[in-house]
């Protein structure tokens, strides 16, 4: 048998099963908002920590991330820094995103916002915000997908239509079961994307060099360039360094994850999240950085640096691991395309469907409306995938800059202040914000050798801020009931026992 046809073969037996998971998780599903789109608020430890983990990490992190190793060094693990934050993120805010997801039954990051700033714009902007930038990371998953059924058969699987398969599976066992589905797949994905990128990065280091030793010892003597900063194109400088790290940061921003705290079953899962995703999300950078720089001296003319761990399992490892092992590339970026899918799903049907075109429709009406929105959401995924070629870390620290944009909004209502927020100042933020992005990441990008994101935060803070303080905040009611709730949660009492209508 070709050895293309058995890891291709591999490939889809794998995504048999996903479909299986997603058909089994539609027989447990209730037409409850709660269970179709938050699982029913009960995910424990174990399946909440495997699905935060296959989320954050996506096709960026199994081919985008050996391809910035490739290409420009050691320097991206320097910027892998980022899951050291996001533990230490999601241990404080996330606790209080459950905490008062929990008291109010907030669904989507829009719900709280608009509810602490007492306004509609800020529920619509940051619908809008959410969805706009996860896009961006549909198509990075959706690129990757395609990128590895084409080379996994030897591209007699066109890109475009590898691409479109794997989009269509993602979006029916979605459409099946809801999040309960996404949870279900995404234990096995976490699981098999994590031995899979080890299992292979080893092979190939054994393989090509002799072990990994032997693989550094040959890239400091033939690349010195790769293994010193800024690297031999000169990308990673402190400014980059920096604000690759913060603008990562922003997936913790994005719908999907914000979702991801309310669904969990109480407030010690989530700092057992935050104390131990960093273990298995900076490891993961590991191997990528064996297979990165190993391909640069054996392939170091690859037109395509994100193809660099498939094209070397299927020119050096046995075809039936190779199977295996891009079965684990797949499982990377399936796992974050249908938690993006959901999270924009449960956004658009919930935010805007809901709120504004259908507010007293039953609960399997949403459902199906958020079924059409899947398949709408698919559709843009893929022409976005076929048309564009950018690389996916860069497409990857975009998204992220994007939804960094509201982590002030965030931010001040996880933590009560003296420094009080306005919507008017909310949305003044985030549009400076995003004006700042276009200019430092697409008109003049990164001056000063400052990644863009930095830019744009910093306008956002000080914008947001100086507005604030001249236009009307948040009621008295609404502040002292929600940070009141925020400081009983902290310090198991409110500082102030009396409403202030009392």
């Amino acid at each position: 048998m070709e050895p293309w046809v058995i890891a291709t073969g591999l490939i889809f037996l794998y995504i048999l099963v996903t479909l299986v998971l997603g058909f089994v998780a539609n027989r447990r599903l209730t037409i409850d908002l709660d269970d179709f789109f938050l699982y029913g608020r009960k995910a424990g430890f174990g399946v909440l920590y495997l699905t935060v983990v296959a989320t954050y990490h996506s096709a960026f992190a199994f081919l985008g991330s050996s391809g910035f190793f490739y290409t420009h060094g050691i320097g991206f693990w320097d910027a892998g820094t980022w899951t050291i934050l996001v533990g230490a993120f999601s241990y404080v805010i996330g606790t209080r995103i459950w905490a008062l997801g929990k008291k109010f039954g907030y669904v989507t990051p829009a719900d709280l916002l608009a509810d602490f700033y007492e306004s509609e714009a800020v529920r619509v902007v940051v619908a809008l915000v959410s969805v706009l930038f996860t896009i961006l990371y549909i198509q990075v998953q959706a690129q990757g997908l395609g990128y590895i059924i084409s080379v996994a058969s030897g591209e007699r699987i066109p890109y475009a239509v590898g691409t479109f398969i794997l989009l269509v599976v993602a979006a029916t066992y979605l459409a099946a079961g809801g999040l309960r589905a996404v949870y279900w797949t995404d234990v096995v994905q976490g699981v098999w994307m994590y031995v899979a990128i080890w299992v292979g990065a080893l092979v190939l280091a054994f393989e090509l060099f002799g072990g990994p030793f032997e693989l550094w010892r040959r890239v400091a003597i033939e690349r010195p360039d790769l293994l010193t900063l800024p690297g031999p194109k000169g990308f990673f400088t402190p400014g980059m360094w920096f604000g690759m790290m913060i603008s990562l940061c922003g997936v913790l921003f994005m719908p999907q994850m914000m979702l991801r705290y309310y669904t969990a079953a109480s407030d010690r899962t989530i700092r057992w999240l935050g104390a131990t995703t960093p273990i298995y999300l900076m490891t993961l950078y590991i191997p990528t950085a064996l297979i990165g720089l190993g391909g640069a001296l054996v392939l170091p003319d690859l037109a395509i640096p994100d193809q660099i761990f498939p094209e070397l399992l299927f020119r050096y490892a046995p075809p039936w691991l190779t199977g295996i092992i891009l079965a684990g590339a797949v499982a990377a970026a399936m796992s974050t395309l249908d938690s993006i899918l959901h999270a924009n799903m449960t956004v658009l049907t919930r935010d805007i469907y809901q709120r504004y075109v259908r507010p007293e429709a039953s609960p399997a009406h949403y459902v199906r409306v958020g079924r059409f929105v899947v398949l709408g959401l698919l559709v843009i995924g893929y022409v976005l995938a076929i048309q564009t070629f950018e690389a996916l870390v860069v497409l990857v620290s975009l998204s992220g800059s994007g939804a960094l944009q509201l982590a002030p909004s965030v931010v001040n209502v996880c933590f009560p202040s003296k420094l009080l927020l306005t919507r008017v100042g909310v949305l003044a933020g985030i549009g400076a914000g995003l004006a700042c992005l276009f200019l430092t990441l697409v008109i003049k990008p990164h001056p000063f050798g400052v990644h863009g994101a930095v830019w744009s935060l910093a306008l956002n803070w000080m914008v947001a801020a100086a507005v604030s303080r001249f236009t009307k905040p948040p009621s008295a009611e609404t502040v002292w009931r929600i940070h009141g709730e925020m400081e009983r949660f902290v310090y198991g009492t409110r500082r102030s026992q009396e409403s202030p209508t009392d």
